[in-house]
């Protein structure tokens, strides 16, 4: 028989305190492995949500003086798990005096890194919250390439957050091949509520994908309050598993012979009329 395909999304509400965090996304994948998961999804920001000095953070990291890829690297050795790290700051690897990307690492159950994925879309956005303005390209930059990777649960696109507001970026990695897509996020509690679940429904619709969106939910430094509702769902747009707030572990399995019946009998991706080359191209260009 073979072995399930188990996966996990993990939800937090993370501060700005790095080391507290890891403390507590190393207890909640350590939940994730027990209970069967093969890989785990962090949410977005998973191990600094609201730090003061993204830049320092992040050159300490590029540099090997940060506490988050040296966590991450063990924890994935320790746990043997493989994971999404959500995201956190890094220069590009060959400029590292760059401005830092958002960056999501897969990294295998041996600790060594598979794919770097650095967010698309930043958010720079007026919403009507406490807040009220989010302009995120005042820490990062923004990133340049479409990402898909081989694991043993499946081939995963990888996509940041604001991304699942951009179709035409999940059309290029499904035509990559991707059978299921990570979406560690943070959303605002006020475009959580009006778009979260038909965004994430739609993707995975659309790609007849498995959607594992790892969110925040909860109250942050800033102010700020993040929407949740973590979720995995499946390629027909079911919602498998889902937690509203709080810190969370969802589990479920991918199923392949559903996924492939569900390809099969709605062959979207052969009826595609428009060329999906032309999405990833304005997706390099508008950077």
């Amino acid at each position: 028989m073979k072995e399930p395909l188990s996966l996990a999304v993990i939800q937090m509400v993370s501060q700005a305190e790095v080391s507290a965090n890891l403390v507590v996304a190393r207890r909640l994948l350590e939940q994730a492995a027990e209970r069967g998961a093969r890989l785990a999804v962090l949410p977005e920001n998973f191990a600094c949500m609201g730090h003061p000095d993204l830049a320092s953070l992040a050159r300490a990291e590029h540099a090997g003086h940060g506490p988050i890829l040296p966590w991450l690297r063990q924890t994935a050795r320790d746990l043997g798990l493989w994971v999404v790290a959500g995201t956190l700051p890094l220069p590009p690897d060959d400029r590292p005096g760059d401005k830092p990307r958002a960056c999501s690492l897969l990294v295998d159950d041996r600790g060594e890194r598979v794919a770097r994925y650095d967010k698309l879309h930043l958010f720079d956005v007026d919403v009507v919250d406490n807040r009220r303005r989010y302009r995120e390209s005042d820490d990062y930059a923004a990133g340049d390439q479409v990402v898909v990777a081989d694991t043993p649960v499946g081939r995963l696109g990888m996509t940041v957050c604001y991304d699942v507001r951009f179709p035409e970026l999940y059309g290029a990695l499904r035509a990559q091949g991707a059978e299921l897509i990570s979406v560690p996020a943070a959303f605002t509690a006020v475009t959580g509520a009006a778009h979260w679940h038909v965004l994430i429904r739609a993707r995975a619709i659309e790609t007849q994908c498995v959607m594992l969106a790892a969110a925040q939910g909860g109250v942050h430094p800033g102010p700020r309050e993040t929407f949740g509702h973590s979720a995995i769902v499946d390629p027909w747009g079911s919602v498998l598993a889902e937690q509203a707030q709080g810190e969370a572990v969802l589990v479920a399995e991918r199923d392949e012979s559903a996924q492939a019946q569900v390809r099969q009998s709605m062959p979207v991706q052969a009826h595609r009329r428009i060329s999906v080359a032309c999405a990833v191209t304005r997706a390099h260009l508008s950077e």
